[in-house]
């Protein structure tokens, strides 16, 4: 992954993993976003 796009996903990521659990992410790349974020976080696709 690279370029802007992932920039903003990772930054995304990183502050849903800060957080204490259960935290879900709302977001239309769902692929991505369970790839940066694992099982630690639900990620719902819109």
């Amino acid at each position: 992954m690279h370029g802007h796009k992932y920039a903003i996903d990772a930054m995304v990521a990183e502050v849903a993993l800060r957080l204490p659990g259960p935290v879900v992410v709302l977001t239309s790349d769902v692929d991505d976003m369970v790839g940066l974020c694992g099982r630690r976080v639900r990620v719902v696709g819109l």
